[in-house]
């Protein structure tokens, strides 16, 4: 578990102006130390290992439904449209990069978007 929270820890600081605060007893990642964009759930609801973050409109009941064994819709933030993703199946962490950022980018002020946006110009080769 400590090495799959340390993926996920490494994922979301990988982000601009992230920081980690305990909430409700587990760690979570907020956008320029505000808003909340990925929580971690170490078997606090149920018996599974996964995270909850905020997603794009649609995204959680697609993803839902096309693979139930790798994403749910989590308690009281499901109906926002948050998505649970779990960790105790085979992960691919490029995927799970990308649904990071995604839930960063749900949350980000313009500014940090306009970082990270500048971040990742900068990495893509000419």
């Amino acid at each position: 578990m400590d090495s799959v929270l340390e993926r996920l820890r490494a994922v979301c600081r990988g982000l601009p102006a992230v920081s980690e605060k305990l909430s409700h007893g587990e760690p979570c990642w907020f956008a320029g130390g505000k808003k909340m964009f990925v929580m971690f759930a170490d078997h606090h609801h149920d018996d599974r290992l996964g995270f909850w973050c905020a997603a794009p409109a649609g995204v959680q009941a697609e993803l839902v439904a096309a693979e139930p064994g790798r994403y749910f819709r989590p308690p009281y933030v499901g109906h926002r449209g948050w998505l649970g993703v779990y960790l105790d199946v085979p992960v691919d962490w490029d995927e799970i990069g990308e649904i990071v950022e995604d839930a960063y980018r749900q949350v980000a002020t313009k500014k940090l978007l306009a970082e990270l946006d500048s971040r990742t110009a900068a990495s893509q080769p000419e």
